[in-house]
């Protein structure tokens, strides 16, 4: 069913995996991106190849005084404010960043090794940032699966390694809950969640609360605010799995219904809140769409509402979308999507929750993760091909996208954290 049988999955390779979706009857009318005449498919291949030269012309962007690497400007009394974190996948190290609030400047701060293992991390190295702000988790891929942990430094951002801890599997996606005890994976080879313990140091105790089973591939798991609900994305089933959090043990189990189901061959893959908790979005990653879900107040429970195409109606391909995030005010959502390197934004309507698209943008090739700032002033996107990430200034007013500034990091870059450290 879905792409969970289109054949042999390379390990570690999620990315490269594309699949045709099998329209349900909801769907019937649609045509699939593949069936077109030689008329639309001229179209479509020229919309493509345009997306593709904005790619190329990244490069030549100009600087802007005070926010390229060479020249960046310096941090409020030498003292970063904010600090970026971005991860490359290739060469296994932490980037650090100090950021200005009101330019979006980066200053490099240091790079940082993630001991373990002497292999690259397959396509990505998931991060996350504890609730207290004290600790940076992050997660190799290959090897013994090793979660290192790392002190932050609350002056200058700077990482100091504290622990590793070999993990069950492979994890393609790693969160905290809401109070910092408990660490949630969510393996796309192995197809499985992990539950793991912290202690009162930020260290992950070594044996799995809890493992579950969850269909083939799952991608990400996401606590709501209230840190009494869980979801998580499967790529490879074509579901979310919709569960209760027990705060106390860090034990899962399955919410009534357990599972909500997307269109079979979608790809569900990333999931983003809105900040006022009513509403879910989901990123599927072969069909390139959102999809809007109300949460029921209370149970937890997802309701669909709406979905929406990020790529454009012409675009002929096999779509490949990566990530999703909400800005913190609740205006605007965007999107990723690696076969076009573009991202996508979309004004949200506080009051339904719905969508309405803004535009598209060109950003770096293969942005597989990105991020926005704590005051939702900047997106920094990661190119897994390109060994930059791009800064983009957000329009306060209509969520429009301006590139800023490429900035050289590692290999492969992929995941980013962005840090606000209290006045």
């Amino acid at each position: 069913r879905g792409p969970g049988k289109a054949g042999r999955i390379e390990p570690g390779r999620e990315d490269k995996r594309h699949t045709a979706a099998e329209p349900r009857p909801d769907t019937a009318g649609e045509v699939p991106a593949r069936m077109v005449d030689g008329a639309q498919r001229a179209t479509d291949t020229h919309n493509h190849r345009a997306i593709l030269q904005w790619e190329r012309r990244l490069p030549i962007v100009p600087w802007r005084r005070g926010v390229d690497e060479g020249s960046a400007a310096k941090p409020e009394n030498g003292m970063p404010r904010t600090c970026v974190y971005v991860s490359n996948a290739e060469d296994t190290t932490i980037h650090v960043f100090g950021m200005d609030r009101l330019s979006g400047a980066l200053t490099p701060i240091e790079v940082v090794e993630v001991p373990g293992s002497s292999l690259p991390s397959p396509t990505s190295l998931p991060m996350a940032i504890s609730p207290d702000q004290r600790h940076l988790y992050a997660a190799l891929r290959s090897g013994d699966f090793p979660l290192s942990v790392f002190h932050i430094d609350p002056k200058s951002g700077q990482l100091r390694h504290i622990a590793a801890t070999p993990l069950v599997a492979a994890m393609a996606y790693i969160t905290l809950d809401r109070r910092g005890r408990f660490l949630l994976g969510a393996s796309y080879t192995d197809a499985k969640l992990a539950v793991y313990a912290i202690d009162a140091s930020g260290r992950v105790e070594a044996k799995a609360r809890q493992i579950l089973d969850t269909g083939p591939h799952a991608h990400s798991i996401l606590l709501d605010a209230t840190n009494h609900f869980a979801y998580s994305a499967v790529l490879g089933a074509d579901h979310v799995l919709q569960m209760i959090f027990d705060e106390e043990t860090g034990l899962l189990s399955p919410n009534a219904p357990g599972m909500i189901e997307t269109r079979r061959g979608a790809g569900p893959r990333h999931l983003a809140f809105h900040p006022n908790g009513h509403f879910l979005y989901l990123l599927n990653q072969t069909d390139a769409k959102v999809y809007v879900f109300r949460v029921e107040p209370g149970a937890g429970t997802l309701a669909e509402i709406e979905s929406l195409a990020t790529l454009p109606a012409h675009f002929y391909g096999e779509a490949n979308a990566a990530d999703i995030h909400v800005t913190p005010d609740g205006r605007f959502l965007y999107t990723s999507e690696r076969q076009t390197s573009t991202l996508a934004g979309f004004r949200i309507d506080p009051a339904s929750g719905l969508l309405t698209m803004i535009d598209r943008w060109p950003t770096e090739t293969t942005p597989r993760g990105f991020r926005i700032d704590p005051r939702g002033r900047f997106l920094l996107s990661a190119g897994l091909d390109s060994n930059h990430i791009g800064l983009h200034a957000i329009d306060p007013e209509s969520g429009a996208l301006a590139l800023q500034a490429r900035i050289a990091v590692g290999a492969m870059p992929n995941w980013i954290e962005i840090l606000d450290f209290e006045d």
